[in-house]
């Protein structure tokens, strides 16, 4: 029993040293939009809680480095990226972005374990909703 153990935990230490060679897409392409805020306080709850994955401002952590979380963070960014896009003019649905933070769905919930700062209070979640609405 203790060689079984001994050999899953080498084949299991070399899975997730061979994994961190499959590639994951880490880019923060050109803006080509900069969005005219309405007020300092849209700009800095959007930063704050939305940019990561809703502009080409990326913060990538060293954990987003790491397979498999790399693969997710990837696919989160490039999934919210496709959804809603401030560093891209005409990538900004306002009215489905409200309806998900004044639901609570955005950030989503891995996003404010990992980024306490992106928790947002309800007058925070109603500043940043008439904030982009103002906004875009």
């Amino acid at each position: 029993m203790k060689r079984l153990l001994l050999w899953l935990g080498g084949a299991a230490i070399a899975l997730f040293a061979a994994i961190q060679f499959v590639p994951s897409a880490h880019t923060n392409p050109p803006v080509e939009f900069d969005a005219e805020w309405d007020s300092p306080r849209t700009r800095d709850l959007f930063y704050r809680a939305c940019a990561d994955c809703h502009s080409h401002e990326t913060k990538w952590p060293w954990y987003s480095k790491v397979a498999p979380v790399s693969w997710l963070v990837a696919n989160h960014v490039r999934e919210g990226r496709r959804d809603m896009n401030v560093s891209v003019p005409d990538e900004v649905d306002v009215t489905e972005a409200v309806a998900q933070i004044r639901d609570g769905r955005m950030p989503p919930a891995d996003y404010r374990l990992m980024h306490p700062e992106a928790r947002l209070d309800e007058a925070e979640k109603a500043d940043l909703s008439s904030g982009l609405k103002k906004t875009f």
